[in-house]
Order: structure tokens, then sequence, then C-alpha cells
């Protein structure tokens, strides 16, 4: 397998709706990460030998910067054409994808910390493999606690 490097991301378009939420790379397509996501307070250890997505929206949530971490399938070339970002992290290494949110390799597990209020934007984590995906939104304390009233239109 080629060596793959960290890429700079590109801001993106995103929609989130009750169903899920759409990105729209810079190239036109989109992907549909589909279901509400968990609240999870502060930070979500991905299970081992997931592909992990981290997106940082802007405030007005209609944009944001999509991160891939550990991806060493997708060609360099393929993630600069659609705005997507990458970092790569030896095991133990951590490191700052945004303000506010690093990820940190634990061995076959990737681990995701993030302070919402400091990234000025939401913060949502996906984990997916071919049998199936996870979806996270790291939140405060105060937000961690309403986890369990169901969200209404636009993931509120």
């Amino acid at each position: 397998m080629a060596d793959r490097s960290d890429i700079a991301p590109e801001t993106l378009q995103v929609r989130l709706d009750p169903e899920g939420i759409e990105v729209e790379y810079v190239d036109d397509r989109s992907v549909f990460y589909h279901g509400v996501p968990e609240k999870r307070e502060g930070s979500v250890v991905c299970p081992p030998g997931r592909d992990v997505h981290v997106l940082v929206t802007a405030p007005d949530e209609t944009e944001g910067v999509m991160v891939y971490v550990n991806d060493r399938r997708t060609h360099d070339d393929v993630l600069e054409s659609t705005g997507v970002g990458r970092v790569i992290l030896e095991r133990g290494e951590a490191a700052s994808l945004f303000a506010g949110v690093e990820a940190e390799n634990h061995g076959y597990r990737v681990e995701v910390t993030a302070d919402p209020e400091t990234a000025r934007g939401r913060v949502f984590v996906f984990a997916e493999d071919e049998t199936g995906e996870a979806a996270y939104e790291l939140v405060g304390g105060s937000e961690a606690a309403d986890s369990d009233q169901e969200p209404s239109e636009g993931l509120e």
C-alpha cells in the first residue's frame, strides 16, 4: 500500500436534517450520513477497524470542514478533489484536527475529543465500515443531559 499524506480540508456545504447529515464535496458530489447522531459528552472512542470521519460545522451550520482520520485507502488526489482532509496518526500519537477538536490513535481505536465551544460549531464523528455506520455528536456537559430528547428539524 502506498504511503498516504496529511491533507488540509476545504470548506464544504453541509445540510442537517431530521434524517441525517448531507455533506457536499467541492466536486459537487455528496454523501449522506443516515440517522440522528448519538450525543456524547466530550469524546468518543471508535470501534477497531472503522473509518473515522470528523465533521465540524461553522456556527451557521450550513458549511463545515471534514477530515478522515487514519484513512490509508483513499488516494491523495481523490481527497484533494473532494475537499476532504486527512490526518495519519501513528500508534499513541495525537493531533489537533481543528480548534477544540483532537484525535488520538490508541492502536486499533481512534478517540476523538472535542470542546464544541472552542470549535465554535457542532462536532460530528462518523465511524463506518462495510457492516454499518455509527454517528456521534460531541457536546458539552449541559447538552449531553438533554440527549434523551428527540431532535426536531435540523438535528437540533
